[in-house]
């Protein structure tokens, strides 16, 4: 387990050695609000790692980093070996990301949503086909995939949005709080659909404020605080560290103890 103390952040090694995202004292702020405060970490494939922090913490800022929505102002960000500022459709192109919020087309239905995105990624023909009907069937979409999405549930926009992310069978899937919103069976799926992403070999780094969506999930966890890393490791790792039996006690402790180095 590494924990940054406000300096540059050591970037442990806890993930092994196949890294497929790393991010490097990345900083990034808003006018006079310092929203990602030097935040360092590594994700490898067939691995879940979570981003886990209280809202406000700097994780949906790091993630739009990676997918170069935002640009941040110092440090690096790679996906598979692609700098995310010098070589962002490269780096994109290995990318499944559903933001947050998930924006869809209400005037198309489920499956030309999916379809648009699986052509915009440079699919066409039978393999878009095929690659529409099999995340149309991972996703249980079948029921609604010919209906316009205008009117649709939360869920279901969710589902939709998931499904063009996976179209094109990135090898990377960043998942921005993809829980939220969604009721109790949605989201047992939505956890099956990502440890089925895990058991492909894919890297899979999604960020949450809900404790028990980590530690269902995630073979590592970064937690951020007020823009910072303030704890690294494996559930075990972290709740050893802070001799908490709970990760969620641990979760609080880690906080609490960078605090305190403030």
């Amino acid at each position: 387990m590494s924990r940054d103390t406000g300096t540059h952040a050591v970037l442990s090694d806890f993930l092994g050695t196949h890294t497929v995202i790393v991010v490097d004292d990345v900083r990034k702020s808003f006018g006079n609000v310092k929203a990602v405060r030097g935040v360092s970490f590594r994700a490898e494939d067939g691995k879940i790692t979570g981003l886990l922090g209280p809202n406000g913490a700097g994780k949906s800022t790091t993630l739009r980093i990676l997918y170069t929505l935002l640009k941040p102002d110092s440090g690096t960000a790679s996906v598979n070996q692609h700098d995310v500022l010098n070589s962002p459709v490269a780096a994109r192109s290995t990318m499944g990301v559903l933001p947050d919020p998930a924006g869809i087309y209400p005037r198309l239905t489920a499956r030309e949503n999916i379809a648009y995105y699986g052509r915009l990624q440079g699919l066409d023909g039978d393999r878009l086909d095929k690659q529409v009907e099999s995340v149309i069937e991972l996703l249980d979409l079948s029921d609604f995939a010919d209906r316009r999405t205008k009117g649709f549930s939360h869920g279901q926009r969710s589902k939709v949005a998931l499904a063009r992310a996976l179209v094109h069978e990135p090898h990377n899937v960043l998942l921005d709080e993809p829980s939220t919103g969604l009721d109790v069976m949605a989201t047992r799926a939505l956890r099956n659909v990502i440890r089925q992403l895990r058991d492909q070999r894919k890297c899979v780094l999604f960020s949450s404020h809900v404790m028990q969506e980590v530690a269902a999930l995630c073979d590592a966890i970064v937690i951020i605080d007020k823009g910072k890393v303030v704890a690294t490791g494996t559930p075990d790792e972290i709740r050893a560290h802070t001799n908490k039996d709970n990760l969620e006690d641990a979760f609080v402790a880690a906080i609490g103890s960078a605090e305190g180095l403030e």
